[in-house]
């Protein structure tokens, strides 16, 4: 699929999202799942900036039926989208709200023993409602910790009416496979499922898959590796790349004499070179931080930023192309096959979760199912 540029989006950047890569990324880690094992997605944050709509629907042709959401209004929204989807939020119920996920069809994840006692109310009303019940045993986010679950196991009746779909806990470190976090939560995690009659369980997000069949019990939340981010340490990326960001070179400046470069001068062009403005900056979610640090590419020919990035710009040194490979108009690789997602969060010294979910909306976007 091409991008046709109309009227005033000349300068501006294009953001390519290839729902096909999702799919497959989808079905490779639902590949390696243990018997009995599903893969659930992740779709919060506007399925991590990519298009809630559009990315859901993707993943519901491919086969998934289990999504999950941060908080209510997200749950409502993806609801509207899919009809029949098992749709679980992470947040839970706050007061008085129970009837709000009822009539959308939402399931809470209890983190409280406040949460657990009054959808368990709430569900005994109602003839019996699902719930996920969730345990901190690493995280000291949310959850309950293991003597509320110790309280809960010799108290079932707090549970009333609910019908328990699974027990899930978070990994903390399982991008790091050696970290020994890993092995003590999981071990943590048994003996909490154990105390309450080891119902059905889910313990790993898109990095646990690859922790082993242990991790994978029930149901794994996939994330981060749908969207085409890598989910191992050290080894090269499983997973299809997703994004592509291109941008045009929006004026080419020749410098013949020593020169600065950007605000505070943070850069300086010594002698002969050629200075590149591209129309993409912080408020596009090209992070400050890659402010002589970061590069892109321009006809596969890396190009390092120059300067500080600012909210709307940036400027890389393209003195190194042949003058007749570079004009006002060529397209800058700022994500894509030669600079992954990842490689640019490395670079920026962050994660690709926030590189990708901070991806403005300034951008055109061009949704494509083939990469092209």
């Amino acid at each position: 699929m091409s991008h046709k540029r109309q009227g005033n989006d000349l300068s501006r950047a294009v953001l390519t999202i290839n729902l096909g890569a999702i799919a497959d990324n989808f079905r490779n880690l639902s590949s390696r799942l243990a018997p009995d094992c599903q893969a659930g997605a992740v779709v919060k944050a506007n399925a991590y900036g990519l298009g809630f709509e559009e990315v859901s629907k993707t993943l519901a042709k491919a086969g998934c039926g289990h999504f999950f959401v941060a908080d209510l209004k997200e749950g409502i929204a993806l609801r509207k989208i899919l009809k029949k989807a098992d749709i679980f939020v992470f947040n839970g119920p706050e007061r008085n709200s129970e009837s709000v996920f009822d009539e959308h069809s939402l399931t809470p994840v209890l983190n409280t023993l406040g949460q657990i006692e009054s959808w368990g109310a709430y569900a005994s009303d109602r003839g019996g409602l699902g719930g996920v019940i969730h345990i901190d045993t690493g995280m000291s986010r949310t959850g309950l910790d293991i003597a509320h679950v110790e309280q809960l196991a010799d108290d079932v009746k707090k549970l009333g009416g609910m019908d328990l779909k699974f027990l899930m806990s978070h990994l903390a470190c399982a991008d790091e496979p050696s970290h020994p976090l890993n092995a003590r939560q999981l071990d943590e995690f048994s003996r909490a499922r154990s105390l309450l009659g080891a119902p059905p369980a889910s313990l790993a997000n898109s990095s646990g898959i690859f922790l082993g069949p242990e991790y994978h019990f029930n149901l794994v939340r996939t994330g981060g590796a749908l969207y085409g981010m890598n989910p191992t340490s050290n080894t090269s990326s499983p997973m299809d790349s997703v994004v592509k960001l291109e941008a045009p070179i929006l004026q080419l400046r020749d410098v013949d004499s020593p020169m600065t470069v950007g605000y505070g001068a943070s850069s300086r062009v010594e002698g002969l070179g050629r200075i590149a403005t591209v129309a993409v900056g912080y408020a596009d979610g090209y992070l400050r931080s890659l402010s002589n640090k970061g590069s892109a590419f321009v006809n596969g020919v890396r190009v390092p930023v120059v300067g500080r990035v600012s909210m709307d710009y940036i400027t890389l040194d393209v003195s190194k192309i042949p003058e007749d490979k570079v004009r006002p108009g060529s397209v800058v690789e700022l994500i894509g096959p030669y600079h992954s997602i990842d490689a640019l969060a490395e670079e920026a010294g962050t994660l690709a979760y926030e590189i990708l979910t901070g991806l403005g909306t300034r951008h055109t976007r061009v949704y494509c199912s083939d990469g092209t």
